[in-house]
């Protein structure tokens, strides 16, 4: 059941992100009109409060900076290796450099400009879609909930998913006051992001439980 889900989540996500970044690529004037109605809505709003915006940097270039979240993942991939566990070690560092060489073949491949403003904010470089901040934190807080042991308290579990939706929520919502990204180029990475760790934990789980084969002895049987 478990594996049906995980298939049915991954194969949504990669069709729904196929899906928005063909809109994308062939400029579908709604999608791109309510694009720039969000930025428009937030830009103003961050040239006039100067104290928010720069605790939107902060969030967005410290705390939930790729390299911060790569940090995590590697630190998760070094404590996996030295308890032994170096299967869900290798998956972990195999998602988080799958997640790297996705965004950044897709920013060159789209290659679509960044919001343009007479008064920015911030800025930011290379081609916009998909947002790197956005999949890698994705990326990063769905491994690490999946790494979480089934024997955490419920407390400990919902705080767990609570700190791991605000990272990834509000790291999309200060790419976008910011005005460093489109709506679509958060969603991008969202999508992108929840599909694959959907798809990795589906092969770990398959690599870790393949089934017995029906042709195969069950362990009480008598040899005869």
């Amino acid at each position: 059941m478990r594996n049906k889900q995980l298939m049915k989540a991954g194969s949504a996500c990669a069709a729904a992100a196929a899906a928005l970044t063909f809109l994308v690529v062939v400029r579908w004037q709604p999608l791109i009109g309510f694009d720039e109605r969000v930025a428009g809505t937030l830009h103003p709003y961050a040239v006039s409060h100067p104290a928010v915006t720069h605790l939107m940097r902060v969030l967005s270039d410290w705390v939930w900076d790729p390299w911060t979240m790569r940090a995590l993942a590697a630190a998760a991939c070094g404590l996996l290796w030295w308890r032994g566990d170096r299967v869900r070690a290798a998956w972990v560092a195999a998602a988080t450099l799958t997640a790297s060489a996705v965004q950044q073949g897709l920013k060159a491949a789209v290659g679509r400009e960044r919001p343009q403003w007479p008064d920015p904010v911030d800025s930011a470089h290379y081609a916009a879609y998909p947002s790197g901040h956005a999949m890698t934190a994705t990326v990063v807080c769905g491994l690490l909930l999946w790494l979480m042991p089934p024997t955490v308290p419920r407390r400990l579990a919902y705080g767990a998913w609570t700190v791991a939706a605000v990272s990834v929520l509000g790291v999309g919502f200060t790419r976008l006051h910011l005005g460093v990204h489109w709506f679509s180029d958060v969603l991008a990475g969202w999508l992108l992001g929840a599909g694959l760790v959907s798809l990795v934990a589906l092969a770990a789980c398959r690599c870790a439980c393949p089934g017995r084969s029906p042709a195969s002895p069950r362990t009480d049987d008598t040899v005869r």
